[in-house]
């Protein structure tokens, strides 16, 4: 008989994978690149959510160490995105 902390895992990981499944439509289908930014935005955010789940579903270190570089890289391509977006280039 499962717990309830791995039905409650499980639940959110499915709840995860939704979601993921919804920001890659809006990414490849969204009317604006503003809109697809922001769903390239929630997608790296949401896979950093499924490692921090899978981290604890499986009781390793290495999910949180991905999930942590999974931050560091989307927060830096999310910016260089934006900035693209407001004045067409990155380095200035």
């Amino acid at each position: 008989m499962e717990t309830l902390l791995e039905v409650a895992i499980g639940y959110a990981l499915a709840c995860m994978l939704v979601a993921m499944v919804f920001c890659a439509i809006r990414l490849m289908v969204g009317p604006s690149a503003n809109d697809r930014v922001l769903a390239l935005d929630t997608l790296w955010m949401c896979g950093m959510l499924l490692a921090v789940v899978l981290g604890l579903r499986f009781g390793t270190q290495v999910y949180f160490e991905v999930a942590i570089l999974i931050a560091l890289v989307g927060f830096v391509s999310t910016i260089a995105m934006a900035k693209f977006l407001m004045r067409g280039e990155i380095i200035e």
